[in-house]
């Protein structure tokens, strides 16, 4: 049994990032996959009108962990972030608290490295150029992570609706040493890149399967919800698919939950989930001209082995 007069560890943003370096947590996260977790279902509470508050419970028999989140869509008049999340870690034993993180900086560090670690197994050995599509907050980190993994990568585009977003997310990857530039032109971006990483909160198709190449791997982050999308059904039904995991993608996933409503794809065209993938279950890419897609919703499960791992870094 731990000390129980050992202070709670407090983690800032910065200091979770610093905490969770790119090949170590993609290599954490397999594990965590391959060994499992207790995830339920998170809960969601209205606290009324439009306001919310969620929580995301994981635990294993070494740790437990609940992510909070609070929705408050009257934030934006107020200059204050609408979603706020912060992760409490504890001692599975006791039910000592052990830690307190910063949420935002650990859900976007394991959501970038989920899709690498998905890339990993799905995207062709070879794939040199990296087309991100979007320029919010999540981006930069997916063209992080990604890079991270494929070193060899010669280039890194950015595509956004606004020309000066993706401008300027170009030029800070760019200063970071990334192969970065700004992609004008969507269809043509998708066309010639190797990776094809979303991270919108879109509501109808972007990217559409016309402009997919043979060997393309479709890297789906965004999109979280039913009524959203980031592709059309073409690109979804050209491709094997995998997703993070089947409770959370089958339920939330509007790229997916969509064409199986309409009966445009059956459950058994997802063929596999992360799990699967890491443990060697099922097969991933089965032919350099394979189109494969990655459709991830977030599971607690990567929130509560990148805690771990950030608290490890202290001791």
């Amino acid at each position: 049994m731990s000390d129980t007069n050992s202070p709670i560890q407090v983690f800032d943003a910065s200091q979770v990032h610093t905490a969770l370096p790119w090949q170590a947590l993609v290599q954490q996260l397999s594990e965590a996959f391959a060994q499992g977790a207790h995830v339920p279902v998170r809960h969601a509470h209205a606290l009324g009108g439009p306001d919310a508050l969620l929580l995301m419970p994981a635990w294993s028999d070494a740790a437990l962990g609940v992510k909070l989140v609070t929705v408050m869509p009257g934030n934006a008049a107020r200059a204050v972030a609408t979603v706020q999340a912060s992760y409490l870690l504890f001692e599975r034993s006791t039910g000592r608290m052990l830690a307190m993180l910063d949420g935002e900086a650990l859900t976007l560090r394991r959501t970038a490295a989920a899709s690498a670690l998905a890339a990993r197994h799905l995207a062709r050995s070879d794939s040199s150029r990296l087309l991100i599509v979007g320029t919010g907050q999540l981006a930069g980190w997916m063209a992080r992570s990604h890079h991270a993994l494929r070193p060899a990568l010669t280039a890194v585009a950015i595509w956004g609706r606004d020309p000066q977003a993706r401008a300027t997310l170009a030029r800070t990857l760019s200063d970071e040493g990334l192969p970065a530039h700004a992609c004008n032109d969507l269809q043509r971006g998708v066309q010639t890149a190797d990776i094809v990483c979303c991270a919108t909160t879109s509501t109808v198709a972007i990217v559409h399967g016309a402009w997919l190449q043979p060997g393309t791997h479709l890297d789906l982050v965004g999109a979280f919800k039913p009524d959203m999308r980031e592709t059309d059904d073409a690109a979804v039904t050209c491709a094997r698919v995998f997703v993070d995991t089947f409770a959370g993608a089958l339920a939330e996933a509007g790229d997916l939950v969509q064409p199986m409503q309409r009966g445009v794809i059956g459950r058994e065209h997802v063929l596999g989930e992360l799990a699967q993938l890491v443990r060697n279950e099922v097969a991933g890419r089965v032919s350099d001209q394979d189109i494969t897609l990655f459709k991830s919703v977030g599971t607690a499960l990567e929130d509560l082995a990148a805690a771990q791992m950030v608290l490890a870094s202290r001791r």
